[in-house]
């Protein structure tokens, strides 16, 4: 993206933004996003999932190296 528009929006290089496409050009919307939170949020629903299911660590770490081995 050029400098310009960086420079009218105040945008910073850690800023978070999407880009929409559309008939003529591309729109940057600015997103504001707490990773912790999202991450902890993400993290209490795989581990509910994981109790619902009935999958204990052990499999999950089974599962992983399989994983990694193919």
């Amino acid at each position: 993206m050029p400098k310009e528009p960086w420079e009218k929006e105040h945008l910073e290089p850690s800023d978070k933004f999407i880009a929409i496409p559309i008939k003529d050009g591309v729109i940057f919307k600015r997103i504001k996003i707490d990773l912790e939170k999202e991450y902890s949020e993400l993290k209490k629903k795989v581990r509910a999932r994981f109790e619902e299911e009935g999958i204990d660590e052990e499999e999950v770490d089974k599962a992983v190296e399989w994983a990694r081995e193919n």
